[in-house]
C-alpha cells in the first residue's frame, strides 16, 4: 500500500486595528471565536505585550467563555526563557486559536522570536490550521517587518516609521493600527517605501482583516486602507534626508469597509456588482 501523500491546512489570520468592541455585541472576537472553532474552540490568550497581564488576560477569559468557547486558557510570557517553557507549549499544541493582545509589539519579538513557542506556532499554523489573532501590538507584530515605532504625520518622512523584525505570519506586507483615529497615513507610508514591499495596511479600531490563503476579508465597524506602491511613478527616496518630506507620485490606495475583500497575490479589491 502506498503512503498517502502529507497535506497542509494554512491557518487563518484574524489582524484587528485595536479598541475592538469587548462589551456590546463583539463582532470581532466573536468572529475570531467562530474561525477558532466555534463552541469547541480551545482558545489561548498571549499576554506578552502587555504589562497587565493579569488584568487583560482575565478580561478576554470572560468574554470568550461568554460566547461559548470550550476552552480558554492564558500564557504570560513575561520573561524570555518563559517561550521555551514546557508547559506554555503542552497548552499552545491544544490551542485551535491563539489570540495576542494589545500593549507593545517589540514585548512580543524580545520575548518570543526565535523560540520554542515561535516555532510551534508557526509550524501549526502553516500545516494544522491554526488560527491567530491580535490586536493593536498584535496586529503590528504580524509582517516579517513591523512598525516598531514612530510618531503619527501627515507628511510621509523617513525618520517617522522605526522597523524592526516582526514575527512573519504576514511577511511581505507592513501593517499599522489605530490607523484613521491617529493620522498614520504617512506613518504607513513611510514604512513601505522603506522595505522591500509593496503593500501596506492601515487598520481602523474596532475593525479587522481576517487572512485566508491569499485574500483577506475586512470586519467591523471602520474600514482598511490598503496602499499599493508597485507602480510607483517617482519617488524622491534615495535623494531625501531622514527628517526631509518625501514625494511619491502613482501610488494607488483602496479603502475598504466591512464585507469588502482583497486579493493579496493580484493586489486587487473584491466586491460583489449590483
Amino acid at each position: 500500500m502506498q503512503a498517502q501523500e502529507k497535506t497542509t491546512a494554512q491557518g487563518q489570520l484574524v489582524i484587528i486595528g485595536g479598541a475592538e468592541d469587548k462589551e456590546g455585541d463583539c463582532q470581532i472576537l466573536r468572529e475570531f471565536a467562530r474561525q477558532s472553532g466555534g463552541s469547541n474552540a480551545r482558545i489561548v490568550i498571549m499576554t506578552v505585550a502587555t504589562g497587565l497581564p493579569g488584568e487583560v488576560g482575565e478580561q478576554y477569559t470572560r468574554i470568550f467563555d461568554r460566547m461559548g468557547a470550550e476552552d480558554v486558557r492564558v500564557v504570560d510570557t513575561s520573561r524570555r526563557e518563559d517561550g521555551d517553557d514546557p508547559r506554555a507549549l503542552e497548552i499552545l499544541r491544544e490551542a485551535t486559536g491563539v489570540f495576542f493582545t494589545g500593549g507593545d509589539q517589540r514585548r512580543i519579538t524580545d520575548n518570543l522570536k526565535g523560540t520554542e513557542i515561535d516555532r510551534l506556532l508557526h509550524d501549526r499554523y502553516m500545516k494544522e490550521g491554526l488560527v491567530i489573532g491580535g490586536t493593536s501590538a498584535g496586529a503590528a507584530m504580524m509582517p516579517d517587518m513591523m512598525i516598531a515605532e514612530g510618531e503619527p504625520q501627515t507628511n510621509p518622512r523617513l525618520e517617522v516609521a522605526e522597523m524592526e523584525e516582526g514575527m512573519a505570519f504576514l511577511p511581505g506586507v507592513v501593517v499599522d493600527q489605530h490607523f484613521a483615529e491617529r493620522g498614520r497615513l504617512g506613518r504607513l507610508l513611510s514604512a513601505v517605501v522603506q522595505q522591500p514591499v509593496v503593500l501596506g495596511f492601515g487598520i481602523d479600531e474596532n475593525t479587522a482583516i481576517v487572512v485566508s490563503q491569499d485574500a483577506f476579508t475586512v470586519v467591523g465597524q471602520g474600514s482598511i486602507t490598503v496602499v499599493d506602491v508597485s507602480k510607483l511613478a517617482h519617488s524622491n527616496l534615495s535623494q531625501s534626508l531622514k527628517d526631509e518630506p518625501l514625494a511619491l507620485c502613482g501610488a494607488i490606495l483602496h479603502i475598504l469597509p466591512d464585507g469588502y475583500r482583497f486579493d493579496l497575490k493580484k493586489r486587487e479589491p473584491i466586491w460583489e456588482e449590483g
